[in-house]
């Protein structure tokens, strides 16, 4: 009984630690301009100082629970919500000894997969991979106007892959089981060498992200198994790409609502 709550002692301080809710997230930033001169003159003056000018920012600790913003702080923006989630999802197949990896598309920091990771590590799993698939450079141009919002030139959507796996080192969760599938989508998953999965997290944003990940990777999430979509119910296109596919295969799903935007639901039995 001990050993079970230093376990959800720890994982609890995890999710907290990777979505920053852990600090006060009205917090201080760094000033990068102003137009006042002797301002101008003080942040220039003291940062070859090696000290930092800070301004208050604006957002809640709840704005960074609920996942609602891009912390620098944190190594994912899901918030809190969607990490149960996925600590629900992954706990119920290994409780039921369902076999398959853990795939995320979509990784950003890798806030995710180190926190699948962790979750295989302290229930004792050596058999399964996780598979972190990700351009490792932003999110690709939309197609057309219907294949979602342009944010491939946005710069703090750009996590390398070298930095994604220095933050796997950080919380020592760095190893051979762990496997990075670096690409767009449409040239990495399609060969995948993934033989099965239990958990299948998309995040991609995009309708044709989104589609990719599905027709690459869906036939190997078998009965009884999740699949998780993160962007839901906040990019339309994502939902009408889950849709399309469904709808393509005439399969009726149970989709459920994690909170305001990630989705999920359990493959049924076909």
């Amino acid at each position: 009984m001990v050993q079970d709550a230093l376990v959800g002692e720890y994982l609890d301080l995890l999710k907290k630690a990777l979505t920053a809710s852990i600090y006060d997230q009205s917090r201080w930033m760094p000033v990068k301009r102003t137009r006042s001169k002797l301002k101008s003159w003080m942040i220039a003056f003291l940062g070859k100082r090696g000290f930092a000018v800070l301004n208050r920012s604006g957002y809640t600790s709840k704005d960074v629970f609920d996942g609602r913003i891009w912390t620098d702080l944190g190594f994912t923006m899901v918030g809190m919500h969607r990490l149960d989630n996925v600590q629900t999802c992954v706990e119920d197949v290994l409780r039921r000894n369902v076999p398959g990896d853990l795939v995320e598309t979509g990784v950003w920091k890798g806030g995710v997969t180190i926190f699948m990771r962790a979750l295989l590590k302290v229930h004792g799993d050596e058999e399964r991979l996780i598979w972190a698939a990700d351009s490792f450079d932003g999110l690709p141009v939309p197609k057309d106007k219907d294949d979602g919002a342009d944010l491939s030139d946005v710069a703090e959507l750009k996590i390398s892959l070298e930095r994604v796996q220095d933050h796997f080192r950080r919380f020592n969760l760095l190893d051979d089981r762990v496997r990075f599938l670096k690409g767009w989508f449409a040239d990495t998953l399609p060969t995948a060498p993934i033989k099965a999965i239990s958990v299948l997290r998309l995040d991609g944003d995009l309708y044709s992200s989104t589609m990719d990940a599905l027709q690459s990777l869906y036939a190997k999430v078998s009965p009884g198994r999740y699949v998780i979509v993160d962007d839901y119910y906040s990019w339309e296109s994502c939902k009408r790409a889950v849709h399309d596919f469904l709808d393509a295969r005439g399969e009726k799903v149970d989709i459920r609502a994690v909170d305001w935007t990630g989705a999920y639901w359990q493959v049924p039995v076909r």
